[in-house]
């Protein structure tokens, strides 16, 4: 695919991406605003918000992604599909969506030289992701090795989602601070005293479902820690039937963003096992609905289909 230049050729310099955003116009928000229909993890970008997207990387990766429907249609149909594939990933990065015929000033003042471009900003920090336009299942293979890799550097903070509260000006990235001492475990990628601090939560409150939500996937972590995806799948397939090989690799699933692929699995597992086996693997599956949260809809029908195989 030919890359459609934007500013000069040459190496990215991306030195001016901390500079001050210009002042707001008279009656802008000062939130970033999620685009209408986006998913609750992707933001358009535009002068006003540049500055506080990029603030947002100090709490989890940004993606940015500079494109033109009108210069390029081939990078706004990336655009699309990383807004469509954010959500997935449940806020492990916010996708922020640079419009370079919308917000000409940032494409230019970050010398982008050709687009499409994919920008990943951590802690303030750029660095170019990608230049090609993926096939979305292709996007949503490299997406979760980008996950994956963080998730080995210790970088596990969440967005939360742009919902109605962003809207109305609530800073949803500022952390619970009964939740502090475990999330400050896991950026400094201790995840044993992250496991500890949320057993504390959890015994002084049972009914503390964030407090569970995060022991869970802080478990999820423990379990697939040093783990190599490549060998733990190759074991998993020769081994359909075994507990720990199965319940591996949908851990390893779960850090990756497929949710409903690590159900799937154990909800398969679960139909094909008896005995003690299949309570293995209930237990884990139902450690895996926590880690998600109740509400969530995969949770609702990964418990459905458990039901199914149950009885």
């Amino acid at each position: 695919m030919t890359q459609r230049p934007f500013s000069r050729p040459g190496a990215i310099d991306l030195s001016a991406l901390k500079r001050p955003a210009p002042a707001p116009a008279a009656g802008a928000g000062s939130t970033p605003q999620p685009d209408a229909g986006s998913s609750a993890y992707a933001v358009e970008v535009t002068e006003q918000n540049f500055q506080q997207v990029l603030e947002s990387s100090m709490t989890a990766p940004v993606l940015l992604v500079f494109y033109s429907h009108t210069r390029m249609p081939e990078s706004g149909q990336l655009a699309d599909d990383l807004r469509a594939l954010s959500g997935e990933f449940e806020g492990r990065f916010l996708v922020g969506l640079v419009d370079i015929d919308a917000a000409p000033q940032i494409a230019q003042a970050m010398q982008i030289p050709s687009i499409p471009l994919v920008v990943a900003v951590i802690e303030g920090r750029p660095m170019p992701l990608f230049q090609d336009v993926l096939p979305r299942e292709e996007l949503r293979t490299a997406l979760t090795q980008v996950v994956q890799q963080l998730t080995t550097q210790g970088i596990v903070e969440r967005h939360q989602p742009r919902d109605a509260a962003a809207v109305q000006g609530v800073d949803l990235d500022e952390v619970d601070p009964r939740y502090a001492a475990a999330q400050d475990a896991l950026g400094e990628g201790d995840v044993d005293r992250a496991v500890a601090e949320y057993q504390k939560l959890i015994d002084a409150n049972p009914a503390d479902l964030e407090a569970a939500a995060g022991l869970a996937m802080a478990r999820v972590l423990q379990r697939t820690a040093g783990v190599d995806l490549n060998s733990a799948r190759a074991a998993a397939a020769q081994a359909p039937d075994d507990v720990d090989a199965q319940t591996l690799v949908a851990d390893l699933d779960m850090l990756g963003g497929h949710v409903e692929d690590a159900f799937t699995r154990l909800v398969e597992l679960v139909r094909r096992t008896a005995g003690d086996e299949r309570t293995r693997a209930r237990d884990h599956l139902l450690g895996l609905f926590a880690a998600v949260g109740n509400d969530d809809p995969r949770v609702l029908r990964g418990r459905q289909n458990l039901a199914s195989a149950l009885f």
